[in-house]
């Protein structure tokens, strides 16, 4: 009976759902169909954070899987091939393009060489999707050669009465001159089935040369998400229209001397500054300016003075406008950062919390001393053209709103609550209550929320008015505001690293979230807040770069915690040690990798040489872990009920089975 009127009150639902199995055996079929899908093996994970701009390893990462195709590779033929020739096999997996040319220059039998390689390369595809449906495997192949790769994948050599049947077709690709092109298009499928869901927790954007080229590559990723960090934040606040974002993009560019995302990238120009900061320090040697050159290419001098002379006039507008949002916003409580209101013009010192310090310049020709945060006449023409080329450059709102579309400020995965930086604490380890912008306190998972949904309101167009002014200026809070997820740090010292020599004023006092997050206690509380349930529930997050060389441990909290920050960025090896983490989770469990500096894109192509990665076992299961262990089989296992819902449903005259229509049908004719 309680049956039955569970079906009546799901009746509206049940016939919509009927719409899509209008059938007994329609509905039988998926139910057979999902749960064989839940006992196949889980589908691998892949976390990578901190990635501030550096493409090249990142493209290098994403091919290699974090070294799970070599991997696959050593385990398919273990001692069959020499290591030369493995490496050679996993370098034109990850770079088929370029490494076939390379092999037709010097191998003298193609022919032979392409039937070696085709059986080898079908006998990974062969391995890595081996864990998914027939279903999603033909989904992810190309048009071109989809039913080829099939038929390849599922016809075995082995088989005395299928033998020549696949030497056949493989002959076949390489009479036609298809065999470059296939070798293409099956490494592209290893690709594609060696990561089941790519996670970036945050910080995309800064000090690299290659945002825009990381954000085109994951434009065209299968499956991703992305836990927004304070870099990405800013870059958001800048496109959202935010001036001092604007200011904060356009100086971090200068300080690392790396403006091809800006100008390359997205096409912003930075003319107007130039000829601005020209003009206005031609006498000046803005030396606390001088960009940091990572890349390799050392810069002239004429260039390298210009450089500083823009990164200081950049900086200086910054920190008035800056001023200007800090003073709409007391209840922010940052006015301690109002440093021109404490500077003496006069001596050349600055006055915080009572001490007084020599200034290492004291030439600020646009600031007036009564008036210090007022823009001269130039200054707001600068920045109005700024803004407007931020304003237009289609690519850069087009990878904002990819961020938007597929980010948040945290998720919550198989059990792991990834995050980029911080959920703000208390000295005893308890959530910390943070007034936000509607006057209301939240703390842990509504405040990480509310958080995202400020930042969502900054781009729509059906928000309040008088809301959307205050979330653009919001951007700037989340990049240096104390009590922000993305920051919680007690300041941002720019100023006083540029123009203070004494370094106690350069420290920042992390929150307790950094100070805490070793013990287990607090890592529980930061769990339950967010609903994650038992066992092996786990935050993993980024941010700040774990120090390796010093001893310090990427694993916290007795396993509970992982920070995967290690560094991808040049400007961190010489701290760091290393050249980052990822972290890979699969159906046996979690690996993560530590690797080493990338050399080049090319010298693997030339070489076979690979990030050099050594991995560590965080966590094994008891048992391989399947689909109906993870998130996807929840939804499975509620979509088999009301499938079932559905059976009972038809068979006890509920809904009525009907014919499915075909299109013509549905045209009326």
């Amino acid at each position: 009976m309680k049956k039955h009127e569970n079906i009546a009150q799901d009746l509206h639902y049940l016939q919509l759902l009927a719409q899509s199995f209008p059938t007994v055996a329609e509905a039988s079929t998926e139910i057979i169909n999902l749960q064989a899908i839940l006992n196949l093996p889980k589908g691998t994970e892949h976390f990578l954070a901190d990635l501030h701009g550096e493409y090249e390893a990142f493209q290098h990462v994403i091919k290699n899987a974090s070294g799970n195709i070599k991997r696959k590779v050593n385990e398919l033929f273990g001692n069959e091939m020499r290591e030369s020739e493995k490496r050679e096999l996993c370098t034109l997996i990850y770079y088929p393009e370029q490494k076939l040319e390379l092999i037709k220059s010097s191998e003298e039998d193609m022919d032979d060489w392409y039937r070696i390689t085709i059986h080898q390369l079908v006998r990974i595809c062969r391995d890595v999707s081996s864990k998914y449906t027939r279903s999603k495997v033909r989904k992810s192949l190309p048009a071109d050669f989809s039913y080829i790769i099939q038929e390849l994948l599922h016809e075995r050599t082995d088989d005395a009465n299928k033998t020549a049947y696949v030497s056949a077709i493989i002959e076949t690709i390489i009479t036609t001159g298809r065999a470059d092109d296939f070798i293409h298009a099956i490494a592209n499928v290893i690709h594609r089935l060696a990561i089941d869901q790519l996670h970036i927790l945050g910080d995309i954007f800064d000090r690299g040369p290659g945002a825009h080229i990381i954000l085109d590559t994951l434009e065209k990723y299968h499956s991703w998400d992305i836990q927004w960090g304070n870099h990405d934040i800013l870059w958001m606040g800048a496109c959202a229209g935010n001036e001092a974002c604007i200011c904060n993009v356009v100086r971090l560019s200068l300080r690392y001397s790396n403006m091809a995302t800006l100008e390359e990238g997205y096409g912003i120009n930075l003319v107007p500054l130039a000829t601005f900061a020209m003009e206005t320090y031609s006498d000046d040697p803005c030396q606390e300016f001088i960009p940091k050159e990572l890349t390799g290419d050392a810069m002239d001098e004429k260039n390298r003075r210009l450089t500083a002379q823009m990164h200081k006039a950049i900086s200086i507008l910054q920190f008035k406008l800056e001023g200007i949002i800090i003073g709409r916003h007391p209840e922010w409580q940052m006015s301690d950062r109002l440093l021109l209101n404490h500077i003496d013009f006069d001596k050349g010192t600055i006055t915080i919390d009572g001490d007084t310090y020599q200034l290492t310049s004291n030439h600020f020709p646009t600031i007036d001393p009564a008036h210090p945060y007022e823009l001269t006449e130039e200054e707001q023409t600068l920045i109005g053209k700024l803004k407007h080329s931020f304003k237009v450059s289609e690519k850069l709102n087009r990878h904002i709103r990819s961020l938007l579309a597929h980010g948040c400020m945290y998720a919550v995965v198989n059990n792991n609550l990834l995050f980029h930086a911080s959920v703000p604490l208390n000295a005893d380890g308890s959530l910390k209550a943070v007034e936000m912008p509607n006057g209301k306190q939240y703390s842990g998972w509504e405040l990480m929320h509310y958080t995202g949904m400020v930042i969502r309101s900054a781009f729509q167009s059906d928000t309040d008015p008088a809301e959307r002014n205050y979330a653009r200026d919001y951007f700037l809070y989340l990049w240096c505001g104390k009590d922000s997820p993305l920051f919680d740090k007690s300041k941002m010292a720019t100023f006083e690293r540029y123009f203070i020599a004494d370094k106690k004023t350069h420290h920042e006092e992390k929150g307790y979230y950094y100070k805490l997050r070793d013990n287990a206690q607090v890592c529980d509380t930061i769990l339950d807040a967010f609903h994650v349930e038992e066992p092996n529930r786990h935050i993993i997050n980024g941010h700040v770069p774990v120090h390796v060389k010093t001893g310090e441990n990427p694993i916290k909290a007795g396993g509970k915690l992982m920070v995967i920050d290690g560094g991808f960025s040049q400007a961190y090896h010489h701290e760091t040690g290393i050249a980052g983490y990822t972290l890979v989770y699969h159906s046996r469990g979690f690996q993560l990798v530590q690797h080493e500096p990338f050399t080049s894109a090319k010298d693997a192509i030339l070489r076979g040489t690979d990030i050099k990665s050594t991995e560590q076992i965080v966590e094994m299961s008891s048992h391989r872990m399947l689909v109906n262990d993870t998130d996807k089989g929840k939804e499975i296992k509620s979509q088999i009920a009301d499938l079932e819902e559905l059976l009972y449903a038809y068979r006890h005259g509920f809904i009525k089975e009907r014919e499915r229509k075909t299109d013509y049908g549905r045209m009326g004719k």
